[in-house]
């Protein structure tokens, strides 16, 4: 009921100030659902330290590795899944693909689709956090890994947003990964895949900060769906025409 009266709102990031920004933050329902999962993850593990042999050196070692491993899972989801081409040619895969990525593209501003479908996150910050966690100090730092990383999701969906906010941010790292992302959407799409760090980008050699040295895309608003794949995968198409 909440989910559905959020999308019932318009939102667009060209229009919409810092504060507008964030009271949409703040009453997302998949936003506050982290915050109660990242809360009740860490009352969890206070709760059960005491009765588990587990050193505290270990419990933060699961807190820094989770924060050194996120970087290079967000970079890794974007670059691969994210813009890779299987999900949208199988017809179980097309509509998810679509809602979690193609049509951001489609529309950068629309706040409604640039958040990410928790039925996707939620599966991919356990599947990242909690084999951290039961390698460094098994079933008692888990609680911890994954509310961290939660905790960094929650920062990646607030940076995302305001990358696309016609709002210059203070902060000049900010307006570093802010320029990062945009060259993403309105130059070229075949790099700078990080969000709130440029670590990924440099080391995997897809990093450009000067656009006038690689060419414009012609798919950065479809991410190469046209033409023959649009023939041969249809469902992103279906979909997209069902929608209008």
């Amino acid at each position: 009921m909440l989910t559905s009266q959020w999308y019932r709102e318009k939102y667009h990031l060209d229009r919409m100030t810092v504060r507008d920004l964030l009271g949409a933050y703040i009453s997302y329902p998949s936003i506050q659902m982290y915050f109660v999962l990242l809360v009740g993850s860490i009352i969890v593990a206070f709760v059960i330290y005491p009765y588990t042999p587990v050193s505290e050196f270990r419990l933060l070692g699961s807190i820094i590795v989770t924060l050194l491993a996120y970087p290079f899972v967000e970079y890794g989801v974007h670059r691969f899944i994210l813009h890779g081409r299987y999900l949208y040619r199988s017809p179980w895969t097309a509509a998810l693909w679509k809602r979690i990525h193609y049509d951001h593209h489609q529309d950068p501003n629309d706040l409604r689709v640039l958040f990410g479908s928790v039925s996707t996150t939620l599966p991919t910050i356990v599947v990242t956090t909690f084999p951290i966690g039961l390698s460094i100090g098994g079933w008692a730092c888990v609680p911890l890994s994954f509310a961290t990383g939660l905790a960094c999701f929650m920062v990646y969906e607030l940076c995302h947003c305001m990358q696309h906010l016609r709002v210059n941010p203070k902060s000049k790292f900010l307006r570093r990964i802010k320029r990062h992302h945009l060259m993403h959407h309105f130059h070229n799409e075949q790099g700078n895949f990080g969000i709130t760090s440029l670590l990924c980008d440099h080391v995997f050699g897809s990093n450009y900060s000067n656009p006038e040295k690689i060419p414009v895309s012609q798919t950065v608003s479809n991410l190469g769906y046209q033409d023959e794949e649009r023939l041969l995968y249809p469902w992103v198409a279906q979909l997209s025409e069902q929608k209008h």
